[in-house]
């Protein structure tokens, strides 16, 4: 078993600029795209996530101090630290049971394929560390239950394929992605969430006819409504909220300008390779299976190019702290994640039209959810971690994350992980 988990963390470790085009490849030649056009769509999606993930780590190695720098000024102290998706994740890897649900996973997405239960198959192999993590929280929780952790990972997919495929036709409609689901847990957590209240929020008078989507916005104030300019703006008000000088005011504010930017041409790289492999998808389907549809399962990271979810992100970080300290029953200190959020509000925005007001709002209360949920889940989230042997933050007793303590399925899982270890365990 440890010369297993070694050989799928030496893959793992390669990183989705690698298994994904080694992924999209494989699954281009069985759909008959032929070896050139499956390696050239493979090589191109790398470069797209190349892309990606450099804008990505703009985003982060920015926003992060800037974080840190609010946190000092305005003298935040919350007793549970918020480590982020990669701290999260690692863990995820590290637990026993992440060896063996890599092909489970696999091997049960393909049977409800077959069964017509999902439409979509996830090939973002890296993001399956949702699922072993859900499976890791029912093996912390029962104290080592194998199988019930199995059951914990299949339960969390079974939900997100499913959210994935109720929201295909909403990720086409507003991001132009034919053809593709995303089956990312996070977004798909607190999509299952958020969709529900922006709906609510939409009725309310005064904004439901109110439009404040990117264009809207752009036609009303003219250059400063352009993404680039918005992200400026809204740069220069996070270096402002923590404090800066007038020089590292600028280069945050240009930061983000660059992410608004560049996300989207990243983004449209990525699709250019994936076109060739969704149609190929698409035929094969239509010629073997007459009337049945299939989606190519991908991280959420297509998405977050948008102007309007970038901005919405944005506004919600100084929003995020705020909530941190105001929210009764509140111990998590956001940080880590704070990057991340674009992820969590994509399916929101989208839902919303891109409507960013409404979208505010709503991610402002799913926000909320999340804090306490990540708080709530702190005790098992900590026990991940030491398992993994990580090193505890300076002054933290614990940690947390809204990535995996503050997303909802994974709270579900924890809380029908407890239900089970009351009635069952020792």
């Amino acid at each position: 078993m440890d010369k297993l988990l070694d050989g799928v963390q030496y893959v793992l470790n390669l990183g989705p600029t690698v298994i994904l085009p080694i992924a999209i490849i494989i699954i281009g030649m069985i759909f008959g795209t032929g070896f050139k056009k499956a390696f050239r769509s493979g090589i191109t999606i790398g470069i797209g996530f190349v892309g990606i993930n450099l804008v990505i780590n703009l985003l982060v190695t920015n926003l992060g101090p800037a974080a840190q720098q609010m946190v000092e000024r305005f003298g935040l102290n919350l007793t549970i630290i918020d480590t982020g998706w990669p701290s999260a994740a690692a863990a995820s890897w590290a637990s026993p049971v992440a060896a063996i649900l890599i092909p489970v996973c696999l091997i049960v997405n393909l049977i409800l394929i077959f069964f017509k239960i999902t439409k979509t198959l996830d090939i973002d192999i890296w993001n399956y560390w949702h699922f072993i993590a859900a499976g890791a929280t029912g093996y912390v929780v029962t104290g080592g239950n194998w199988w019930f952790a199995i059951l914990c990972a299949i339960l969390y997919e079974v939900a997100v394929l499913i959210i994935a495929d109720k929201t295909a036709p909403m990720v086409e409609r507003f991001y132009g992605l034919k053809g593709i689901s995303m089956p990312t847990g996070s977004t798909a957590a607190f999509g299952a969430i958020g969709i529900p209240i922006g709906w609510v929020v939409g009725k309310i008078p005064g904004l439901r006819k109110l439009h404040a989507d990117p264009e809207s916005i752009q036609k009303r104030f003219g250059i400063f409504g352009e993404p680039m300019m918005m992200g400026l703006i809204l740069g220069v008000a996070i270096g402002l909220l923590a404090g800066y000088d007038v020089g590292e005011i600028l280069k945050i504010g240009m930061s983000m300008a660059a992410v608004m930017l560049l996300m989207p041409r990243m983004v449209k790289i990525l699709m250019e390779g994936l076109i060739p492999v969704s149609e190929a998808a698409r035929e094969f389907m239509k010629s073997r299976f007459k009337g049945r549809e299939l989606y190519i399962g991908l991280d959420a990271a297509l998405s977050v190019g948008h102007p309007a979810v970038m901005s919405t992100a944005l506004l919600l970080v100084p929003i995020t702290l705020f909530l941190a300290v105001i929210l009764p029953g509140n111990r998590v200190l956001p940080f880590g994640d704070l990057a991340t959020i674009p992820f969590y509000i994509a399916f929101i925005v989208a839902s919303r039209k891109g409507n960013i007001i409404q979208s505010l709002i709503t991610g402002t209360i799913v926000i909320a959810f999340s804090l306490l949920m990540a708080t709530n889940f702190a005790d098992v989230h900590t026990a991940m971690m030491n398992g993994a042997d990580f090193k505890m933050p300076d002054g933290a007793t614990q940690v947390s994350s809204l990535d995996l303590g503050g997303n909802f399925l994974n709270w579900a899982i924890l809380k029908f992980s407890e239900a089970y270890q009351a009635l069952f365990g020792n």
